[in-house]
């Protein structure tokens, strides 16, 4: 008799036989509005329309050569400021207190982020490209470093790709922030869902006080630039625990339940304490038939929240691009 891996094989066979969408070439300017705002229990958020902001913020993604303006409010009671990394930017869109571009309560800033392909300086040496999994977070709130912010939930993702680049399915978006995850209470989460097959990718990104591990079971991928290995000699390392430190972010992808099927498959910090505290979600993969084998959704510890797909706000995310 097949095993439930078995069995869901051919799909995941299929999805990764199937050629994939890839980023086109960069080079648009491209405009949104962003918020800050006061969320419950003390937290705070960022969103692109009023009343909708959310922990993590919301995913932008770019092409390399894209420019992007964020027309940025502040909808509260304190300064607040939008700092990125990885991008190109003048002082003036720093985000800092000692540039003073930050944003007052009620008030409104442009920030303009730009991007760039690799290509060989004057002097013959090479420059590197924008393309990467990045991040962006206030810089003022609380102290001048904007701790205050980072621990209250001001921070998102930005992905770079380079044209070629391989397009996921969905994102979902991990922030180890001091012992939570995505500001969640310990033990709960966030959970991310997926059928066999589906090509989920993953951006890793830490705040706070501590280091941490990112693991997940079943799954691995490649430490280089995409997590995706480029041919059968690309020496990059494979992995499926990497450690992770404040200001630190990568991503990879990976074809939900290759080789090992449908399951409740753990991610977690792998450092043990941090584990136990509550530092740990599921990665639910689905038969086709949408079922999870051994699946408890209403169990004290695998079932904490409802999974999120790929509309939901809050870590997970399509192809929205910004």
């Amino acid at each position: 008799m097949a095993s439930d891996s078995a069995a869901d094989a051919p799909r995941a066979d299929r999805a990764v036989a199937d050629p994939p969408k890839t980023a086109p070439a960069g080079g648009e300017v491209r405009r949104v509005k962003m918020y800050a705002e006061k969320l419950p229990d003390g937290q705070m958020g960022y969103g692109l329309e009023k009343g909708k902001a959310s922990i993590p913020g919301p995913l932008l993604e770019l092409n390399e050569g894209d420019t992007l303006h964020i027309e940025f409010e502040n909808t509260t009671d304190v300064d607040v400021s939008l700092h990125v990394h990885g991008m190109d930017y003048e002082i003036s869109s720093d985000g800092t207190k000692h540039t003073k571009s930050h944003v007052a309560p009620g008030g409104k800033r442009t920030y303009t982020w730009r991007t760039h392909a690799p290509g060989r300086r004057k002097d013959g040496t090479w420059r590197p490209g924008t393309a990467g999994y990045w991040h962006y977070h206030d810089h003022v709130v609380g102290t001048e470093h904007g701790t205050g912010g980072l621990r209250k939930g001001l921070y998102g993702a930005v992905i770079v790709r380079r044209k070629g680049d391989i397009l996921p399915d969905q994102t979902c978006v991990v922030v180890f922030n001091d012992m939570l995850i995505n500001n969640k209470p310990a033990h709960s989460g966030p959970n991310f869902e997926a059928t066999v097959g589906d090509r989920v990718e993953f951006v890793s990104i830490t705040h706070g006080e501590y280091y941490h591990t990112f693991h997940i079971h079943g799954h691995r991928w490649a430490d280089n630039r995409t997590g995706l290995l480029t041919g059968p000699d690309d020496p990059s390392q494979i992995l499926d625990d990497k450690i992770t430190g404040p200001g630190d972010s990568f991503g990879f992808q990976v074809i939900a339940g290759e080789g090992v099927g449908a399951g409740a498959w753990m991610y977690h910090c792998h450092v043990q304490s941090h584990s136990d505290m509550g530092m740990v979600g599921l990665f639910l993969v689905k038969k086709p038939d949408g079922t999870i084998p051994d699946y408890e959704p209403h169990h004290p510890h695998t079932g904490a929240e409802k999974p999120k797909g790929t509309s939901e706000e809050g870590g997970s995310s399509g192809h929205a691009h910004h």
